[in-house]
């Protein structure tokens, strides 16, 4: 399971890379801009799908295979849980308006994840309140591909939500052949 989450976790990241990609060049390249017209009309679908991944990932972790989430993984559930929420009702609802919810909360959990992050790689010291009530926070339950950590799985997840969420493909932007 850990690969999968580690894979996971990077197909998200570069997702929001090659979105960002896409709007940087879609003035220029004709299919960019209409790849990233189609991934914006889909950003409810893609929201929710991001959001309800991760928050099963770290069910898993902490339920089945029984890795006790530390103090910050608790502050980034607490982050990414509601995203999963809010989605699922913006979904339903077809509201276009949720990102303005969704954004605010997702570009918190990234502040906590990188912090988390630095932590498990040594950049910053664990602080003591981390190891008080469960495992230190600077604890890695596993890494993957030498460099992808729980942590990291919750950053690329709340960019890719960010990214999703923001970048906007207008039609100005795309080129008229393209349409």
């Amino acid at each position: 399971m850990q690969t999968l989450t580690s894979i996971l976790a990077i197909v998200a990241g570069t997702g929001a890379v090659l979105i960002v990609s896409a709007r940087l060049f879609a003035s220029r390249i004709s299919s960019a801009g209409v790849i990233g017209a189609r991934v914006a009309a889909m950003r409810a679908q893609l929201t929710l799908a991001v959001s309800a991944t991760a928050m099963l990932g770290s069910l898993y972790f902490s339920e089945s295979a029984h890795y006790v989430p530390c103090r910050l993984c608790w502050f980034q559930r607490i982050a990414m849980y509601p995203i999963a929420a809010i989605a699922l009702i913006a979904l339903i609802r077809r509201d276009s308006g949720a990102r303005w919810y969704v954004v605010p909360i997702a570009t918190i959990g990234a502040g906590i994840s990188t912090y988390h992050y630095l932590i498990e790689w040594g950049v910053l010291n664990d602080s003591e309140s981390c190891g008080l009530f469960g495992p230190s926070c600077a604890a890695v339950w596993y890494r993957e591909f030498g460099f992808v950590t729980m942590a990291f799985g919750a950053l690329a997840g709340f960019v890719a939500i960010i990214v999703l969420n923001t970048v906007s493909f207008d039609a100005a932007s795309i080129p008229e052949e393209a349409l």
